[in-house]
């Protein structure tokens, strides 16, 4: 089995759900079909007033496991259903692309795509260079910008967090650590400077549980907690979480 990437971006507008939101449900598809998501991450791209974007100008990326072979069925199943379930008016990109292939020259567009004005024609470009699948699927097709920077950014292991991993949406509540390891896809719990939390340990996952990925490991963050009987840490707040993700 290989690691296919599979970058969307730009497929809602003002009153639909977000790109988050279809790259979930894009993953649900996939594993219908026996395929195994690993993980789906949201990277944060440059906001700038030259940049169209519906809200926020973030792309996602799912990780999906899946013989080399089956590309042109992977490619085929994102392509329709993303031209079908995008909103009136969006731009939808889609890149499809092995983790293996994905070299340094498409890590940094990602990089570059976080803190400058790139072009159309400059992804398109990059993509054919490399052999990666990269195409608009609806309006002007824009979102392949943001479709290849969030491949690049996924490849790059360092960027971003995880908007769907294996059990951690439908946490709520205290848990031991060891409990959460067992339940989730999650790697690494640990606190800010990396010490990671002892497995007896009770942690509070609040409503909004967010790993990041940091060296190739979906992580959750955490914070220690005083005088407080049911746990000794809770994980840190959303607005932190997103400073560290961004």
């Amino acid at each position: 089995m290989d690691l296919f990437l599979i970058g969307v971006d730009d497929t809602d507008n003002l009153e639909t759900r977000g790109t988050g939101f279809r790259a979930r449900e894009l993953g649900l598809l996939l594993q219908a079909m026996g395929l195994c998501v690993e993980g789906i991450t949201r990277h944060q791209l440059l906001v700038d007033p030259r940049i169209p974007y519906t809200s926020h100008n973030s792309s996602a990326c799912l990780a999906v496991c899946a013989p080399q072979d089956e590309l042109d069925q992977l490619l085929k199943t994102c392509r329709e259903y993303l031209a079908e379930a995008s909103a009136p008016g969006s731009d939808a990109g889609l890149c499809v692309s092995l983790q293996s292939a994905t070299g340094a020259a498409i890590r940094q567009f990602g990089q570059s795509a976080k803190s400058q004005v790139l072009t159309q024609a400059a992804a398109l470009e990059l993509a054919r260079q490399h052999g990666i699948a990269l195409e608009g699927l609806t309006g002007d097709g824009g979102g392949v910008i943001g479709a290849l920077a969030a491949v690049g950014l996924r490849a790059d292991q360092n960027d971003g967090r995880f908007i769907w991993l294996a059990g951690v949406r439908e946490l709520r509540g205290i848990y031991t650590v060891r409990k959460l390891y067992d339940q989730t896809g999650l790697h690494q719990i640990c606190g800010l400077d990396g010490t990671m939390l002892p497995m007896d340990a009770r942690l509070d996952v609040g409503e909004w549980p967010r790993p990041v990925l940091r060296n190739g490991h979906a992580v959750l963050l955490a914070e220690a907690v005083q005088d407080n009987a049911d746990c000794e840490w809770r994980v840190l707040p959303k607005q932190v979480i997103k400073h560290y993700s961004s």
